[in-house]
Order: C-alpha cells, then sequence, then structure tokens
C-alpha cells in the first residue's frame, strides 16, 4: 500500500499543477483605440452587430454634466460612430434587454434602441444620487443598477422601478452582473458579493483590495473584476484571486470592463486616458 501511494503522489502533484494552471489566465495587450473617446467609463460588447458600445461621461461625473455620450466601437478598436447616442447626462454602465440598450444616468435610466441610438424613454429612480452599473435577467426582463452613492441595488421591471436591496454589508456598490439566477455585486470595500434577488441572501464570493467597477464572467464561476484606479483581478472558482494587471502608477485607470467570450478578448476603459484598450486572455 506504502509502495502504491508514493507512486500515486507524483501523479497527483502534477494534476493538482495543471489544474492551478487551468484555472490562471495571462493578458496580451491586442489594440488602444484613439483618444476621442473622452472620458470612457463602461464597455459592452455587442454580439448582434459585433460592435462595442462606449459609455464616455465626457467630463466630469455629476449632474450637471449633460454631454455624456455612447460611442460605437469596431471590435479592431477603431471608432465606427463617434456619438451614436448624445446629451447623457453622466453615463456609466450598460446593458442590453432585446433590441434596446439601457445607460445609467445620474438620477434615471435611458432605454435607447439599439439600431438607431435614439433614445425612447428615461426610467427616474426616486431618491437616486450616483446611478452607476447595470446587468438584466433577460428571461424576466428586469434591469437591475447600482448606486453607489447611496449604497443600493434597484430593479426596474416593465418601467417600474422598486428597492431590492439597501444598508450593510452593501458599501458604495458599484460593478453588477446576472449569472445564473444570482446578482454579482462589486462593493466598495472589495468585496464581490453574490445576491439573490428573490430571497435577498448574500454571500461573499471573493475579495480584492479595492472598490469593484467592472465585473465579466469567464464561465465555470471565474471572473475578470477590475478596481477604477488601475487594477485588473482574475477570480477562481475558489474564490482566490490573482493581481493581472496594475496600471495605477501610470494614473491609468481600469473602470467598467466589456467582454467577447468567443475571442477571449477584454475590453478595458481607461477613464481619464479617454481610450479603450483590448487584451486577449489566455
Amino acid at each position: 500500500m506504502a509502495k502504491s501511494a508514493f507512486i500515486l503522489l507524483p501523479a497527483l502533484l502534477v494534476s493538482l499543477i495543471s489544474l492551478v494552471q487551468a484555472q490562471s489566465v495571462e493578458l496580451k495587450p491586442v489594440w488602444e483605440t484613439d483618444t476621442t473617446l473622452r472620458t470612457p467609463e463602461s464597455v459592452l460588447f455587442e454580439p448582434g452587430q459585433k460592435v462595442l458600445f462606449v459609455a464616455c461621461i465626457n467630463g466630469s461625473p455629476t449632474l450637471e454634466n449633460k454631454s455624456s455620450y455612447i460611442a460605437k466601437v469596431g471590435l479592431d478598436g477603431k471608432v465606427i460612430q463617434l456619438k451614436f447616442t448624445d446629451n447623457l447626462n453622466s453615463t456609466k454602465g450598460m446593458g442590453i434587454l432585446g433590441d434596446k440598450l439601457y445607460v445609467t444616468e445620474m438620477t434615471q435610466v435611458a432605454e435607447i434602441a439599439l439600431a438607431t441610438g435614439k433614445i425612447l424613454n428615461r426610467y427616474p429612480i426616486q431618491g437616486a444620487k450616483f446611478l452607476n452599473d447595470i446587468a438584466i435577467d433577460t428571461k424576466k426582463g428586469v434591469v437591475y443598477v447600482t448606486d453607489s452613492n447611496d449604497s443600493k441595488v434597484w430593479a426596474i421591471t416593465n418601467g417600474q422601478a422598486s428597492l431590492v436591496l439597501a444598508g450593510e454589508p452593501l458599501k458604495g456598490t458599484n460593478g453588477l452582473l446576472f449569472e445564473n439566477n444570482q446578482l454579482l455585486v462589486g462593493n466598495g470595500d472589495g468585496s464581490l458579493l453574490s445576491l439573490d434577488p428573490a430571497t435577498k441572501q448574500l454571500r461573499t464570493v471573493a475579495k480584492v483590495s479595492g472598490g469593484i467597477d467592472g465585473i465579466v464572467a469567464l464561465g465555470n464561476k471565474t471572473y475578470m473584476v477590475t478596481e477604477w484606479s488601475g487594477k485588473v483581478w482574475h477570480v477562481r472558482a475558489d474564490g482566490s484571486t490573482e493581481l493581472k494587471m496594475d496600471t495605477s502608477p501610470q494614473k491609468i485607470s481600469s473602470a467598467d470592463i466589456g467582454y467577447n467570450p468567443t475571442s477571449k478578448m477584454l475590453f478595458v476603459p481607461t477613464f481619464f486616458h479617454n481610450t479603450v484598450k483590448a487584451y486577449s486572455l489566455k
């Protein structure tokens, strides 16, 4: 028995090393847009048109800023249409439901025709202070929204807003992702939380060093998350994290990221650096 155990140990060790390597990813720079994208905060990959939508604050994220816009960018990094939708208020997170694009403004969510860029509706959220990211339950038709300055998660269903959750442990809520009937919430303290919208049950999935801005799913309960300061993290299925990129010393932000699962390409808006950078995931 002892001899068999010794024979199995090297094989087990190789298997464990292979598993760890399989869970790791590497970021390889591919392209960077020009700087016509002013203060890009969020990137969303749209598989139907095979384009990127980029929400550009175009100035400061304040209630007074009415000059924000959404740009349409090709998967090669070339700007197709700089102002697909214009005259928006401090745009941030985006999501798609059917043939409509939703984007947060400071105190409301704008509904935009995906084909034309025309603003169709605006849904105000009473008492909202700083609406930030969006995630969508496409099956139930629910648009979820975070309010970072009020530490709340909202839901918009059939044009009506309702509060999902507020208070501790929510703090500076920002990034959102809907997956497998759960909402992943990026908390201001660096916690990646999983929220069941039906039961309001919360659990901590992982923890990074600062507030989580963007969240994308890689599959098999693994994710990439960003901190606005410039950090990009890989979150493994067991909740362990690995810092993959840090551009904070260069003062280049990493805001609300987008992801193309087919090409395994990650798109990072650099905010004040005025570009979007693409990285392949290996």
